[in-house]
């Protein structure tokens, strides 16, 4: 058989294996017994009621095999659909969310306007990328109970991703007043980071992973503070913090993706293609197949990059099959590794929803990778504007300053994109620097 016959069947294998991954879930959750435990860590907040402590899969099954004894209790409809949502969260599984939407629904046909139904029908649609939606949901939530620890929580999400920072920063605040706790310390960290004030934002974190006791919620606050040190270059501290993470759940994928480009970065390359094949075996997502690829490209292996980057529009297909929003993944991956028409669609389409950092800085660059730098160029500006702290950020700005003309501008951001964070990316940073050698040159 020939290698080019071999690796289209690999690749067919690897898109066959991730429909199936998916789709098994929900085969699984429709069985009338109860071999339906899907294990995962829960994320900080979502151990509130009866989802407090334990395993996530194990409480699944209870939840389930109790539902068939006392199927009018509205409280456990409603447990029940949080916990597929963060099933589907943990699993990468977008399967769940049909699942959680029916027993969220049950819950309010049983007892309308019951406030964790509504909490849960609105991290729903925040899952799903539906944030207007989210941001109503956890409204008429609060409106029931204002101290709905989950409800604050997807108040703050909706509303930074909305790129409504103001609001987000003031419903922090009261958040914090009303429900201190790991849930709401993460967000307000966030929030912190994106207006460029990192030292808050750790303290912060250290403060909530301080208080941290379930492996769970240890798992993703350390996660969270590798992802901070991480962008501000410090990689060290980011695997440090990962490997806390990973003690406490040696599965957790973002853990791993994280380690795995800190490891890149360090000179570990071959550590980090390890870390990450084995995560996307079992978890093919858009974050770690993207990874996984610019390594491949990097060393020079372009068709397996070009295999998972195909696995990433696999995904993102069977994704908005199970109603979730994709159109952020599109844009960040076929701009650089696919159809640019479709990356600057998906852009488009994104920034009609939602004005933010992050939807600004996929617009730029997918307007640059069609030519169109003048137009990119307030767009690459307006995603570093804030004050948020990110390489890739300023790398595209810098690319899209070259690109239109404006070299000062270019040698700035570039330079500032490699003095934050110089592995940010293996193919990025290689381009930078490239990019900032040829500026020097031609001065």
């Amino acid at each position: 058989m020939s290698p080019r016959r071999n690796k289209v069947l690999h690749t067919a294998a690897c898109a066959l294996a991730l429909a199936v991954a998916i789709t098994s879930g929900a085969i699984a959750l429709d069985a009338r017994d109860e071999r339906t435990a899907v294990s995962g860590s829960a994320a900080p907040g979502a151990g509130v009621g009866l989802l407090a402590g334990g395993d996530l899969g194990t409480q699944v099954t209870s939840l389930q095999a109790h539902l068939r004894d006392q199927p009018r209790d509205h409280a456990s409809w409603a447990a029940l659909g949080l916990a597929y949502v963060e099933q589907a969260r943990t699993e990468g599984d977008p399967s769940r969310y049909p699942q959680a939407e029916k027993a969220l629904r049950r819950s309010l046909e049983l007892r309308p306007d019951n406030d964790p139904a509504l909490a849960g029908r609105a991290a729903l649609a925040a899952a799903r990328h539906d944030f207007a939606g989210a941001l109503r949901d956890a409204d008429l939530a609060l409106e029931q109970n204002p101290y709905s620890e989950r409800a604050l929580a997807v108040r703050i999400d909706a509303l930074v991703e909305l790129g409504r920072y103001g609001e987000a920063a003031r419903a922090a605040d009261v958040a914090d007043a009303r429900r201190p706790g790991i849930p709401v310390f993460t967000r307000y960290a966030y929030v912190r980071e994106l207006r460029g004030d990192t030292r808050t934002a750790e303290r912060v974190l250290r403060r909530a992973l301080g208080s941290a006791t379930a492996r769970g919620d240890i798992a993703y606050v350390a996660t969270q503070l590798g992802g901070l040190a991480w962008k501000q270059g410090d990689r060290r501290s980011a695997l440090a913090h990962y490997a806390r993470a990973l003690a406490a759940d040696d599965a957790y994928v973002p853990a791993l993706e994280g380690r795995a480009r800190a490891q890149a970065a360090s000179g570990d390359r071959a550590g980090a293609v390890r870390t990450l094949e084995a995560v996307v075996e079992r978890h093919p997502l858009p974050g770690p197949l993207v990874a996984l690829g610019e390594l491949y490209e990097a060393r020079g292996d372009k068709a397996a990059a070009r295999d998972r980057y195909a696995l990433v529009d696999a995904w993102v297909s069977l994704a908005r099959a199970h109603g979730v929003d994709a159109d952020l993944d599109t844009a960040l991956a076929a701009a650089d590794h696919g159809d640019r028409a479709a990356a600057l669609r998906a852009a488009r389409a994104e920034w009609e929803r939602r004005h933010t950092v992050h939807t600004a800085d996929a617009l730029a660059w997918a307007l640059h990778v069609n030519g169109r730098d003048e137009e990119a160029l307030p767009y690459a500006r307006r995603a570093t504007a804030t004050g948020y702290r990110d390489a890739a950020f300023l790398y595209h700005r810098g690319m899209i300053e070259r690109a239109a003309g404006d070299r000062a501008g270019a040698r700035r951001s570039l330079t500032a994109a490699l003095d934050l964070n110089p592995g940010f990316s293996p193919l990025g940073a290689r381009r930078a620097r490239q990019a900032l050698a040829a500026l020097e040159a031609a001065e």
